[in-house]
């Protein structure tokens, strides 16, 4: 994955996978990914790019660091 920034949804999700997460599955009102017993909820498919404040917060959620990020 480029440096840490704003990234597109789709590719999110991608570096997600990578990072043993399965999904994306259906769940009311967003989309989520699971990991063991950790549930990641996604934002909604949108124009324009997540943008460093979310990734970061969907970073932190998700347990993984910013080097950790960069290296998927």
């Amino acid at each position: 994955m480029p440096t840490f920034g704003p990234v597109k949804r789709k590719d999110l999700i991608t570096v997600l996978k990578r990072a043993g997460f399965e999904g994306p599955f259906a769940g009311g009102k967003h989309e989520f990914l699971v990991k063991g017993n950790l549930r990641l909820t996604l934002p909604n498919p949108h124009q324009g790019e997540i943008s460093k404040d979310l990734l970061a917060r969907i970073i932190k959620q998700a347990g993984l660091t910013r080097t950790e990020w960069e290296k998927l």
